[in-house]
């Protein structure tokens, strides 16, 4: 989390802690549903529980090769997302701006925090998920319980009923969590564990040290989840239990920087509706607020801006479905030769106009491409391609920068990726939507036409600035046509990128 921590004898005493099988009963449960406040938590109106469990500075990596078994029943009983985090110029791999995207809902180029300071951020407009839940349901109950003082001082100080400051101790995180749990009556919780993150910086991420924390932090979340199925209104109660971690760490310990394992993360989700053991990539930290919010029946306004949806209401598009396919490297030497995440393929429907490109260049980048983040940032590191966050999975890219890397013909590189045609008869007009990532490093030109039926090309939007973000652009659509195609026609000469992903044509009257 921090760059320096304080050693402590907590991590070896919670190794030492015995494991607790997750349908026991503490000794310190109720024998009845809580009808009032506990210790200064309001009593809870809802039978929808969510119950969100930070783990700080978590490889999903070592997760997986750790002594977890508490954590793995979660994610065999649910979903498990992997990706990949920002980095800078978006914001680096730190708590501050990791915990404030999760807690919030939007990435940090909203939320404005770009390190542990919370400098210049926007909690203002962007609140966390406590806050926008007792402001819809001023009846819920919601609590906050972090062994990082600055998440509950800071990133959840709005409306939440009662946060708790641990001070860097996640056996009391815990055993708090646990009482609360078990005899009174919140509708949301959150936690947050430190001791990985201080294992990572005291012994490097690739530690038996960083994989005991893992095991000790495990045992602590048996414990958690043990209070809440124990509780005596368990059966009548729907609960979603979600972990996920801010950022990972280097092999010799640290974070902050661009590199895969710091920008590592997770999200595992067990509820109802989540397909026991099933594994997604298009999933991210930044879904968890809007799920917790619709699980406890709040509407998502739109006027909120969220990046992140619910995930429920994620479905994959049809670039995803290239995923299967995907090719590791031909020209690109920086990539792990195992690594597969791109193709000039197109799903049905597609196609890529390169009759206008030069010949040669990188293969990979040879006009339109369909990738994943974790082979195109791998390409050269530090290139603004880690600020392609609101892509899911795979998604379109032209990217002049690198495929300008290799001896071409004569010319600036000149794609357009072309849709499938939509169909849009007797509407009056329609919505074009997709998020993008447009980056400039030089001459470039972005172009988004529509075609409707068989008819001239109509400029929708000329790209020439920076824009990060997803579009929803509105065209008037003519009477009497059928369908509407879209063209994405991106030139460059060694400058940067254009990312498009999630698109859609939608009418209306």
């Amino acid at each position: 989390m921090r760059t320096t921590r304080t050693t402590r004898t907590v991590l070896a005493a919670a190794a030492a802690a015995a494991l607790l099988p997750l349908t026991a009963l503490p000794a310190s449960a109720s024998t009845s549903a809580a009808t009032g406040p506990y210790k200064g938590l309001p009593n809870g109106t809802k039978s929808a529980k969510t119950l969100v469990i930070g783990i700080d500075g978590t490889r999903y990596d070592k997760l997986l090769a750790a002594d977890a078994p508490n954590l793995k029943a979660l994610m065999s009983g649910g979903m498990t997302a992997t990706g990949n985090l920002y980095a800078n110029p978006l914001a680096p791999t730190l708590s501050g701006p990791g915990w404030s995207t999760i807690a919030t809902g939007v990435w940090p180029d909203k939320h404005g925090v770009k390190d542990n300071t919370f400098a210049g951020s926007h909690f203002d407009t962007y609140p966390d998920v406590a806050t926008r839940l007792e402001t819809a349901s001023p009846g819920a109950s919601t609590l906050v319980a972090a062994s990082w003082n600055p998440l509950t001082d800071t990133v959840f100080n709005g409306r939440a009923d009662l946060r708790i400051d641990e001070s860097e101790n996640d056996a009391k995180t815990a055993s708090d969590a646990a009482d609360y749990l078990a005899n009174g009556n919140p509708d949301t919780t959150f936690l947050h564990f430190d001791e990985v993150d201080e294992a990572g910086h005291g012994h490097g991420g690739a530690s038996s040290q960083y994989l005991a924390a893992i095991h000790a932090v495990d045992s602590l979340v048996g414990q958690v989840v043990q209070a809440v199925r124990s509780r005596p209104t368990y059966g009548s109660e729907d609960w979603l239990i979600v972990v996920t971690t801010d950022h990972g760490h280097t092999d010799a310990g640290g974070h902050g920087g661009n590199s895969a394992v710091e920008r590592q993360t997770f999200v595992i989700a067990d509820g109802a509706g989540l397909t026991p053991g099933s594994t997604r990539r298009d999933v991210k930290p930044v879904d968890i607020a809007p799920t917790v919010l619709e699980h406890e029946g709040v509407a998502i306004d739109p006027a909120w801006q969220l990046d992140g949806r619910p995930i429920d209401t994620i479905t994959p598009d049809a670039f995803d479905g290239l995923r299967p396919g995907l090719q590791s490297r031909t020209d690109e030497t920086g990539i792990p030769v195992g690594v597969k995440g791109w193709t000039h393929t197109p799903p049905a429907g597609w196609s890529i106009d390169n009759s206008a490109m030069p010949t040669g260049g990188v293969t990979e980048w040879r006009g339109w491409s369909f990738a994943t983040d974790e082979f195109w940032t791998a390409t050269q590191l530090g290139q603004s391609r880690e600020t392609n966050v609101r892509a899911r999975n795979v998604f379109a890219v032209a990217d002049s920068d690198e495929w300008d890397d290799k001896a071409h013909g004569t010319g600036r590189f000149d794609s357009t990726l072309v849709s499938p045609r939509y169909p849009v008869a007797g509407a009056g007009h329609a919505t074009v939507s997709f998020a993008t990532d447009y980056t400039i490093d030089g001459p470039q030109t972005g172009d988004l036409y529509v075609v409707f039926d068989a008819g001239t090309p109509q400029l929708v939007k000329s790209y020439r600035a920076d824009l990060n973000g997803f579009e929803q652009l509105t065209v008037a659509v003519p009477a009497g046509v059928s369908t509407a195609q879209l063209r994405f026609r991106y030139t460059g000469t060694n400058s940067a990128f254009w990312t498009v992903d999630q698109v859609a044509v939608t009418t209306g009257s």
